[in-house]
């Protein structure tokens, strides 16, 4: 590990006239580098980890969804409040030039059944390998170990070792607070006192559940397969896994912005879970009969139902806390309180941000000329399925764009 420059030992300024500089080597920052140095900008990336992109190697552990291949309508709709913001940014970068832009990095992909495109590698680290030599074939200078301060009096980057630099146009890509041991904790925002900033909250993330000490015993770490989850009006099918302290997974992740919100509102967010979306509750009804006869409830939901151990779990828990409704309304919506959101270090994103009000269209802070902020930082939130990545994706290129369109207005001005 590099030790400390002190501060009576600061590097020199890197030349202002050509250098612009580039906060945060994930997705998002990476992008906006590739876009500024096809335009011929000499771009230096800055991050404070000692490798670049790690946050997109440890979502390529589990395949690397890229994006989604359902019609862009629907597409654009995942970012709920978010999507008139995103919209124009889809346009420019659409998931069909993200598709392309991957494979022409020598990385074919596929769409998987349930629509979500994939590399065939299944990984990110030969797509990391690959976007990082093109962009040093571009002439982008990489620095890790590089964590950033903010600016001096004079309007330099400044960073933790003492050194700094000069540079006409910087470019924001520091990530939310997830996963803060790949490099974003959020840390950022004390260094923006003047900007907006709406709180950073956990996002695509698993709720904590008071389950009593016998389901939890029993149940913690099973999975709930072939369901479907309703929070509010939103539902969404899926799957799920039970834990000592909650659920969580894909499902409860697509309903974790609607859960988190109504958390907020009135301390607790039900969620229902159908156990059996396949089956109508008339067919249940019939199936169930008027009567256990000799059999346990147990029995009656495993013989009759077809119900693994967990949900039958779930079934006997509601029944416990007092639900009074029919075995067939449980089994098809069997209710689960969840008291909080688990620790947005947990989470897979974050929701908050700089507020959207505080940007041009270009994504340019309006009270900071020249700083121009993409990704997580920003205040828009999107389920898994390749919507996150898109979305980083495509305000890295906004971004990148926005510098170059500053830059050329200045010096024509």
């Amino acid at each position: 590990m590099k030790k400390p420059v002190p501060k009576s030992r600061k590097k020199p300024a890197l030349a202002s006239a050509h250098q612009v500089a580039v906060i945060g080597g994930g997705p998002a920052g990476l992008m906006a580098a590739e876009v500024m140095a096809e335009a011929g900008l000499a771009v230096t990336v800055f991050d404070r980890m000692p490798s670049l992109g790690r946050k997109l190697l440890m979502a390529g552990r589990g395949g690397l969804n890229l994006t989604h291949s359902e019609p862009i309508e629907k597409f654009r709709a995942r970012y709920a409040a978010a999507e008139p913001w995103v919209r124009p940014l889809l346009d420019a970068f659409s998931p069909q030039d993200l598709i392309a832009w991957c494979e022409g990095l020598g990385q074919e992909t596929f769409v998987g059944s349930s629509g979500r495109v994939f590399p065939k590698a299944m990984k990110a680290s030969p797509l990391l390998r690959a976007w990082l030599a093109r962009l040093g074939g571009l002439g982008v200078q990489f620095k890790t170990r590089a964590d950033w301060t903010g600016w001096d009096l004079a309007g330099g980057l400044t960073f933790a070792d003492g050194s700094q630099i000069d540079a006409p146009a910087v470019v924001l890509a520091l990530g939310g607070a997830s996963w803060p041991r790949l490099g974003s904790d959020g840390g950022w925002t004390a260094l923006l006192p003047d900007i907006e900033i709406t709180p950073l909250r956990a996002s695509n993330c698993g709720f904590a559940v008071q389950w009593s000490d016998i389901f939890r015993d029993k149940h913690a770490g099973a999975p709930l397969k072939r369901i479907a989850m309703t929070v509010g009006n939103q539902r969404v099918r899926g799957e799920a896994v039970v834990t000592s302290a909650g659920i969580e997974g894909g499902a409860v992740y697509a309903l974790s912005a609607p859960a988190r919100e109504m958390i907020a509102r009135q301390g607790v967010a039900v969620l229902y879970v159908d156990l059996l979306p396949d089956v109508t509750g008339e067919a249940l009804a019939e199936k169930l009969g008027a009567g256990r006869g000799g059999d346990t409830l147990s029995n009656v939901l495993r013989k009759r139902a077809n119900l693994p151990p967990v949900a039958i779990g779930l079934v006997q828990e509601a029944l416990h806390a007092g639900e009074t409704k029919s075995l067939a309304e449980l089994i098809k919506g069997v209710p689960i309180r969840l008291t909080a959101p688990f620790d947005i270090a947990r989470a897979i994103s974050t929701a908050g941000g700089i507020a959207l009000t505080e940007i041009d269209e270009c994504l340019m802070l309006k009270k900071r000329p020249g700083v121009f902020v993409c990704g997580e930082m920003l205040d828009w939130e999107a389920p898994t399925g390749g919507y996150l990545l898109q979305g980083c994706m495509a305000s890295g290129q906004a971004a990148g764009r926005g510098v170059i369109e500053w830059l050329s207005a200045k010096k024509t001005a």
